[in-house]
């Protein structure tokens, strides 16, 4: 029977069930090492939380091919989608594992609801309060994930990416600069009309493409960054480099944005685009290409086009 994913403001079991579930994979190490994983610095353990920093970060860092521009294993081409859910899936059968619950569905971050708010508003959202995942500010002080100088224990950044783009070693509290960048979240009016974009990815499959990806993924015009790049500019802080799942909102993001993409297949049909036709220099972004993995064996696009015998959403109004 498949799970339920919901709204992280609505449901306050998914929310504690998941705040506790990071804290556990945050202190759980099963033997990779800084050493391992070619990170300079001592040799230290890394959790299984961090491993996931380290994925999202090794994805980011791998062009597809270097001849291609920016596009790599994981965005600015059509493989955003797809490549985000299975990681998503990958730490939802982890927190599952931690917490003992197989009945676990990671919940979702509707920021677009949040974004009809004022302003001012949008920085005082349920989501930002002490029981939910703390607030803003450097290091975060509110919250499971608040920072205590004095408490060896307390959430803390690990492995982050630094101004060179290489992982490095840091021992410091989460930052959120909630708003400062750019003042205001996506809204519905934003998110409203991306159920019927077709198709779902087009040539020269990057930034500049028209389609449902680059739309949702923040690059498309009329005002960009918008939607999921929008996100991590607003919350800022450790959601702005490559290292941004060090943030734990960086999931609840990604799964309201899975949440729209499957609205977007549910009305437009379970394809995908490019095809294993498509040119080699799209390698990595193509229906049946192994997507990049460091947790577990590789999924291609073609395998998780549905996931309804797996998991399901409480809504997918958009």
């Amino acid at each position: 029977m498949a799970i339920t994913r919901s709204n992280v403001l609505t449901n306050a079991a998914a929310r504690q069930q998941y705040t506790q579930g990071v804290t556990l994979l945050k202190t759980e190490f099963t033997g990779p090492t800084t050493t391992t994983l070619g990170i300079a610095g001592p040799s230290r353990p890394v959790s299984t939380y961090d491993l996931f920093v380290v994925w999202h970060h090794t994805a980011m860092s791998t062009l597809t091919p270097a001849t291609q521009g920016d596009r790599n294993a994981a965005h600015r081409g059509p493989v955003f989608c797809p490549w985000h859910r299975f990681m998503l899936y990958q730490l939802e059968l982890n927190l599952q594992r931690v917490l003992n619950d197989v009945t676990f569905g990671l919940p979702y971050w509707d920021w677009a609801a949040d974004g009809q708010r004022s302003a001012a508003d949008q920085k005082r959202s349920g989501i930002w309060a002490a029981g939910a995942l703390g607030g803003s500010g450097s290091p975060v002080k509110t919250g499971p994930f608040k920072y205590n100088a004095a408490d060896p224990n307390s959430f803390r950044v690990r492995i982050e990416a630094d101004v060179n783009g290489q992982l490095v070693q840091r021992n410091r509290g989460l930052r959120r600069t909630l708003g400062t960048q750019i003042s205001t979240l996506p809204n519905t009016a934003d998110t409203g009309g991306t159920r019927g974009m077709i198709p779902y990815d087009t040539a020269p499959w990057d930034t500049s493409s028209t389609g449902f990806r680059n739309r949702v993924e923040g690059w498309a015009p009329p005002a960009a960054p918008a939607l999921h790049n929008r996100v991590h500019v607003w919350v800022g802080g450790d959601m702005l480099p490559s290292s941004s799942p060090n943030d734990p909102v960086f999931y609840l993001n990604h799964c309201n944005v899975d949440r729209l993409w499957e609205a977007w297949l549910t009305q437009n049909g379970r394809t995908y685009a490019p095809l294993q036709t498509a040119p080699a220099f799209l390698r990595g972004h193509r229906i049946n290409d192994q997507m990049s993995s460091l947790i577990s064996a590789r999924m291609r696009p073609a395998d998780v086009l549905d996931m309804r015998s797996i998991y399901v959403y409480d809504a997918l109004d958009a």
